[in-house]
């Protein structure tokens, strides 16, 4: 697979011909390559559109940073473990794991009662959240009063796309996955910045992508504040594994893990190509460094898959997070029906109400095709089949 150019754009390289990317979407990248900043922009195959940038995006840019091209999911991204449980040794009905797992870790709106008590062996999670608590008041002044909802928060799978599942691969090994964020804080502290962001003179013409600029006061507070809600994202996303195994525990005498694997795919971080620093924010696309182990879902009961990175420094040794939308939730409330969810999602462990028809399958690209669009960025290590899916 090789990338595609866009006419007219040449600091943009695309993993997907510009004909199939919805028309709202190739507008937006035209708008973003315009930029004055950007020193590179790299589309993934399973691109859509987005608030600010287009989702499925690399932007590389020297000494600035768009706090639009992160998004305000901070630190929104994936987990995974494998277990010693085979598939041949779960219960055949996983209706009870199911409503154990949804007990365990509060979705859609909701949090814990307080900080998450794990027990003795998860005691390392445990402190590495009050760590990162103690340094709640190093925030910007105006979210100091979201720190109870944010600790309540910690450890809980929020809404949306966002979901656990007990998966098996095609050598029928069990794997638990899970896709969560930074819940209301990462939302608050993003917003904030943005706001701050588009106020900024130099950034009248630039609209949504407005930036920060280096060795500005407003940078350098965007980034303290952005890599706390990194760590928050990713320190909850540890807790919930941790409930997970838990309850997953629960239901066998004995379960052993390896290949943990875990990862953003909203965020930014600090990297070199061609002897260049560069800022790089991916939102909706994982680091793909060579070597780098990165997860890959698809849509809701659809599966997922375990990667490897390639290194591939034409895409800023990125690739794609997941299937991407190829209709907006309110078109797949229009197009499908509750019937058709539990058509598409037959065989799997899951709820098949009103309330999640926005994330039917159908809704989605194919994930098949967009792993063989990027085969030049990832290597498959696993593909994982979707028998239990507890969505937020």
């Amino acid at each position: 697979m090789t990338s595609y150019e866009m006419p007219g754009a040449p600091n943009v390289a695309m993993w997907v011909p510009e004909h199939e990317i919805e028309a709202q979407a190739v507008q937006q990248i035209r708008d973003m390559a315009r930029l004055p900043y950007i020193e590179g922009i790299r589309i993934m195959p399973d691109v859509h559109y987005g608030a600010g940038a287009v989702v499925g995006s690399v932007i590389a840019m020297k000494d600035a940073l768009s706090p639009s091209a992160v998004g305000v999911d901070i630190g929104c991204g994936m987990a995974a473990v494998k277990t010693s449980v085979r598939l041949e040794d779960l219960p055949d009905d996983l209706g009870p794991m199911r409503a154990a797992m949804e007990k365990a870790i509060p979705v859609g709106y909701h949090g814990h009662d307080g900080a998450v008590r794990l027990g003795p062996k998860h005691r390392q999670v445990e402190m590495a959240r009050d760590n990162l608590f103690g340094r709640f008041y190093d925030l910007r002044a105006d979210v100091k009063d979201r720190e109870g909802k944010a600790m309540n928060q910690c450890g809980s799978l929020g809404s949306g796309n966002h979901f656990c599942e007990v998966t098996a691969s095609d050598d029928g090994d069990v794997w638990l996955t899970l896709h969560s964020g930074s819940r209301n804080i990462g939302k608050e502290i993003a917003e904030r910045h943005i706001n701050t962001a588009k106020s900024l003179e130099h950034n009248a013409p630039w609209g949504d992508m407005a930036v920060f600029l280096s060795g500005t006061a407003e940078m350098d507070a965007y980034r303290h504040d952005l890599y706390w809600a990194q760590e928050y994202a990713m320190t909850s996303r540890r807790i919930m594994l941790a409930l997970f195994k838990d309850v997953f525990e629960s239901f066998f005498d004995t379960v052993n893990y390896t290949d943990e694997v875990l990862c953003h795919h909203n965020y930014v971080a600090e990297e070199t190509y061609d002897g260049v620093d560069l800022i790089v924010t991916r939102k909706g696309a994982i680091r793909a460094a060579k070597g780098d182990m990165g997860l890959i879902p698809g849509s809701m009961g659809t599966g997922s898959f375990i990667v490897r990175g390639l290194g591939n420094n034409e895409s800023y040794q990125s690739a794609s997070h997941g299937a991407g939308r190829k209709m907006s939730r309110g078109q797949a409330k229009r197009t499908f029906t509750v019937e058709d969810l539990a058509a598409q999602t037959a065989g799997v462990e899951c709820r098949k109400d009103a309330g999640v028809v926005d994330e039917i399958p159908g809704a989605y690209k194919s994930i098949e095709s967009v792993i063989e669009a990027q085969t030049d960025l990832v290597e498959v290590v696993a593909r994982l089949h979707t028998l239990l899916c507890v969505k937020g």
